[in-house]
């Protein structure tokens, strides 16, 4: 056997190893792929989301007392004189005196500009305080929040920022939501699936949602949760996310499914 006879043999025997191992390597890739899809796939995946209606039992109601005058001094004796006048209105009104919390008095200069500059001269001074109001007695607060024009008139000057009502019992809400949201998830999944001619199998993974607490009859959702302080009535949501194992029928071969439905 001459020279290139045998280096042609050898050749071709290299091709043929390349085109088995070629062969065996998308044989693999396939089983493998087969294993991921059988995995990932036969899934539903169903949205579900339960809601209640709650009422605040709390509330922060902070107020800012603000004033000015030519001298510091008398610009600090105008505002405490003003934070008098708003304690006298709450505690008349039935805050207790525990419930009001006083801050401490902030000042600054009033300067004056030209042509967008400091001249050094001081136009006059600004005293502020805040006042802030802790209670689980809501309604007073509302009142006195509303009517907090009558104080006013008298010549205090005084910011009313809102009250903020809060919910306490939201951490004992939550379970009971999540349950309630599993069942809405599941209901939902059953009555879709039976439409198109497939089962419900076991659940397979569970995503729960932030809480959504708003103001009643809102729409409004946040992506890492809501937390509306406007008003004394509220609803809280959640929503979970549930993936069930599809039990596949001859109407429905898929691989899967994500209904969502808020």
């Amino acid at each position: 056997m001459d020279t290139f006879e045998h280096n042609q043999r050898k050749l071709i025997a290299w091709i043929a190893a390349a085109v088995i191992l070629a062969a065996g390597i998308w044989q693999g890739l396939r089983l493998v792929g087969e294993g991921m899809a059988a995995r990932s796939g036969n899934a539903i995946t169903i949205t579900g989301q339960a809601k209640t209606s709650a009422t605040a039992d709390k509330v922060v109601w902070i107020l800012n007392a603000q004033e000015n005058s030519k001298n510091v001094g008398a610009a600090v004796q105008k505002v405490e004189n003003s934070v008098k006048a708003l304690k006298d209105y709450l505690t008349k009104g039935g805050i207790a005196e525990e419930a009001i919390e006083v801050g401490g008095v902030n000042t600054y200069a009033n300067n004056e500009y030209k042509n967008g500059n400091m001249t050094g001269v001081i136009l006059s001074y600004t005293a502020n305080q805040n006042v802030t109001v802790r209670t689980e007695d809501v309604e007073k607060v509302k009142g006195l929040s509303n009517g907090i024009g009558a104080l006013l008139q008298t010549g205090v000057n005084v910011n009313n920022y809102g009250p903020q009502y809060y919910v306490s019992n939201l951490a004992k809400l939550r379970p009971q939501l999540l349950a309630d949201a599993m069942k809405d998830a599941k209901l939902r999944g059953e009555t879709m699936t039976k439409a198109v001619g497939t089962k419900l199998g076991p659940v397979m993974a569970v995503t729960g949602g932030p809480v959504q607490v708003t103001a009643p009859d809102s729409t409004d959702i946040s992506a890492g949760g809501m937390y509306d302080t406007t008003t004394i009535p509220k609803t809280v949501s959640v929503t979970v996310s549930v993936s069930f194992k599809d039990r596949k029928s001859t109407r429905l071969n898929s691989s899967h499914i994500t209904i969502s439905y808020a």
